[in-house]
């Protein structure tokens, strides 16, 4: 088992860390004796199966009513689970569909502990953190450890778990308490421990600093857990002497101190790890070095040429807050993913919505006209989900369809979209939607019947295309039907599905009852696509989603390629 802990400095590198190392070649978990009987009978032919997942400090049971401004998206997964952001980039590495179960947070333990209290499953006893809460952990992680993620049947070879917060933190110590007894229990060669922490440099200098790992480290041994690799996040790479000291005064073998210094994006992180030998130094550790092939990243490693494209691309992006990287984490990766499959470098222009609005106008014109300076010379405009500034993004979704420049509407986006269009096309002024204006005379959206305030729906659903001769359709393949990821509360109105269609618009996609309009169109339109799902959570680096593919494609004027 891989268990990889985020340093004392509560730098947020330990997912990018152990993503590149799972990509680099894997690792062992208590599977490991399964892993060596099946390589006596057959050579290794491939990586090891892996399983990831991460454990988060907060007691939200998930992360669904967390402010994107405050922890990153909100992720979600095939099953519905609203998870941390780290786990789409976990799928995106591995090509695997995880679930609510590979996202551990304080408040299911607690909550799970406290149900089996109220039904009498502990008989009496006094529950306790220990052992109650720290049993609780370990029975967790060998539950979900032997459930596979990669559509093959048999547990998983690997389990790495990502311990996400600060060393020392009071939320910590159940976890880490658990992870030391369960460390025992494991035995030699069954439990590896990475820790990731910071080695600043001071800049006037140039001297890289031990101290806080050193600390760190401390620290964790009093905690019962003793690291077996140090990861290293450093703006440059170690220093030989700074590995020495750091050998020497956290106990920790040279070869077993891996540098991670910064590289042009997170796609280097593979053959980072395996330049710095970070594979062998754990598959050494876990004794699987003779059963492991050599990591082969040259396919990979085709696709992380972002940093050398030359003709650019631009992309407007209509957000909801101030811009803020980890909010749109997976829309700017799909984004990316396309533009890397078109050989085009990416430029996003990121504005919240509200400063196109006519209030921005009249208190801060400079902003104003900065934001729509953004939008008009944009290749293309994008409007993703979110919950609110609609009237910014209304104008938007005007501006893109009236001067034929490529759109793409996620969610919110596509709901804005049909908003303007009543609005614009049938005369329809106080068009809106049922969650915005609930005294609206013209709901263009409605809440769905099995919907509440406070209930969602969530998760992978089928949408099926109601025409061949759309531009969705073509963009998948000319499939009957897709199975995307939805969340979203609020739907078209059914009642006003036929007169938009008769002013222009095309309902291309509808859910299994035909009452869900999923994908709308303007066929008269160059790329004028909104969707209800968002598939942005799907999108593979080399695997980009078909929609962001059209887009980036429409926006070069190569759509019909």
């Amino acid at each position: 088992m891989i268990f990889l802990d985020s340093s004392l400095d509560g730098v947020d590198v330990a997912g990018d860390a152990v993503k590149a190392e799972i990509s680099g070649g894997g690792a062992s978990s208590s599977g490991r004796r399964r892993a060596r009987a099946r390589a006596k009978a057959t050579a290794p032919s491939g990586p090891f199966r892996v399983l990831r997942w991460r454990r988060d400090p907060y007691l939200n049971t998930d992360a669904g009513t967390i402010s994107p401004a405050e922890r990153g998206e909100v992720f979600l997964l095939n099953d519905g689970s609203e998870v941390h952001m780290d786990l789409g980039d976990y799928e995106r590495f591995l090509d695997v569909e995880l679930t609510g179960d590979n996202n551990i947070t304080s408040g299911k333990i607690y909550k799970s502990v406290i149900d089996k209290e109220r039904r009498g499953d502990y008989l009496g006893k006094t529950v306790q953190i220990v052992p109650h809460i720290t049993d609780a952990i370990q029975e967790w992680i060998k539950r979900v450890a032997m459930i596979p993620v990669d559509g093959r049947e048999g547990p998983p070879d690997v389990c790495i778990i990502e311990l996400g917060g600060t060393i020392g933190d009071i939320e910590l110590r159940p976890f880490t308490e658990a992870l030391s007894q369960f460390s025992c229990r494991a035995g030699p060669k069954n439990f590896c421990l990475v820790h990731v922490s910071l080695v600043p440099v001071i800049n006037v200098v140039g001297e890289q600093k031990t101290k806080p790992t050193q600390y760190s480290v401390r620290c964790l041994q009093d905690l019962g857990l003793t690291p077996d690799l140090l990861a290293c996040r450093s703006t440059t790479p170690l220093d030989k002497n700074v590995k020495e000291k750091l050998s020497q005064f956290c106990n920790v073998p040279v070869e077993c101190i891996i540098t991670l210094h910064d590289v042009p994006n997170i796609w280097h992180l593979p053959s980072l790890l395996k330049v710095r030998y970070g594979h062998k130094a754990i598959l050494k550790m876990l004794g699987l070095a003779c059963l492991a092939i050599e990591p082969k990243l040259d396919e990979w490693m085709k696709r992380t040429i972002c940093e050398h494209l030359h003709d650019p691309v631009t992309i407007a992006v209509v957000v909801e807050h101030p811009y803020h990287a980890n909010a749109y984490h997976s829309v700017f990766e799909a984004i990316r993913h396309a533009s890397v499959a078109c050989q085009r470098r990416l430029v996003v222009n990121w504005f919240p919505a509200s400063d196109v609005e006519q209030e921005t106008a009249d208190k801060s014109p400079d902003l104003h006209d900065k934001a729509w300076s953004l939008l008009k010379c944009a290749d293309g405009v994008l409007v993703p989900g979110g919950f609110g500034h609609v009237e910014g993004k209304i104008l938007a979704a005007k501006y893109a369809r009236e001067n034929n420049v490529p759109y793409l509407g996620i969610c919110l986006g596509m709901q804005v979209a049909v908003i303007e269009f009543a609005r614009s096309n049938l005369g329809l002024k106080d068009a809106n939607s049922g969650e915005l204006d609930a005294g609206t005379r013209h709901p263009c959206l409605i809440l769905m019947p099995e919907s509440s305030e406070t209930l969602m729906r969530v998760g992978t659903k089928r949408t099926f295309f109601r025409t061949m001769d759309c531009k969705a359709a073509r963009l998948y393949g000319n499939a009957k039907y897709v199975d995307e990821r939805q969340r979203h509360r609020y739907m078209v109105n059914p009642e006003m599905v036929d007169k938009l269609e008769c002013a222009g618009v095309s309902f291309v996609g509808m859910d299994e009852t035909g009452q869900r309009m999923e994908i709308v169109e303007l066929p008269s339109h160059p790329y004028f696509v909104g969707v209800q799902f968002h598939p942005e959570f799907k999108s593979r680096l080399g695997k980009p989603s078909p929609l962001f593919m059209g887009l980036i494609a429409a926006s070069l004027g190569q759509l019909d390629a």
